[in-house]
């Protein structure tokens, strides 16, 4: 995406319009319009994506014990069609969405989080296990099973498995039984990595890492306009 002044940006109680893109809620789906340039080579990124939600918003959480920062799966459970005019991309699949909100930057209040999803054997629920480091204090885990119909339930913390660290040194921490491995890197960056792990069953999970500890690091600063462009 692209960092825009606020005057572009334009926000009511089911949209959100930032430069030529925009969020909308069309009935129950959440209708996504792109119209970006990708980097660092550019080329056109335009397009819509569909999410369907198949359950409600789930429970948010504070991640923190001030409760400055909060999560919340918004679509637990959700299927996807994504059409994509320019680079001629057209899929459907399951899908997710979550987000998380605050009252001040995370490097403020955290060192760093893993976090994973991996569905459910019976393909109707998921497992998502979140562990954050805040600067201060000890580590916080949320270990939750999402079932069919949406419900949280909180889970025995799971096996913790230290991976390969990405190219870039970012470290990588799983959880389930083992083994569990490496299956792919999505996205690997200095400070953020989305990688696939896959257990011994060959159920794969989603798996994020994030450092603010590197996030806040001078040259990292330096690098952010190249990965996302700056306007106005």
């Amino acid at each position: 995406m692209t960092e825009r002044s606020d005057q572009t940006l334009q926000r009511d109680a089911r949209s959100l319009s930032i430069g030529p893109s925009r969020l909308r809620w069309q009935g129950q789906d959440l209708l996504v319009t792109l119209d970006e340039w990708a980097v660092p080579w550019p080329r056109k990124l335009r397009g819509e994506l569909c999410l369907m939600p198949a359950v409600g918003p789930a429970t948010e959480f504070d991640l923190d014990a001030a409760g400055h920062h909060r999560w919340q799966p918004v679509a637990p459970r959700a299927r996807i069609a994504v059409d994509l005019s320019s680079p001629g991309w057209r899929w459907q699949g399951d899908a997710y969405l979550d987000h998380n909100r605050g009252d001040r930057p995370l490097e403020r209040d955290f060192a760093h989080w893993q976090w994973q999803r991996q569905q459910a054997s019976d393909g109707l629920g998921s497992r998502i296990d979140y562990v954050t480091q805040p600067r201060q204090g000890p580590a916080r885990a949320l270990h939750l099973s999402i079932g069919r119909d949406g419900r949280l339930q909180t889970l025995d913390p799971p096996a913790t498995h230290t991976l390969s660290s990405t190219a870039w040194g970012i470290d990588r921490t799983g959880h389930g039984p083992p083994p569990l491995a490496v299956a792919g890197t999505l996205e690997s960056g200095p400070f953020y990595a989305r990688t696939l792990l896959q257990d011994a069953d060959g159920r794969l999970a989603v798996h994020e890492s994030l450092s603010l500890d590197r996030f806040q690091q001078r040259w990292v600063q330096g690098l952010l306009p190249f990965r996302m462009p700056r306007w106005g």
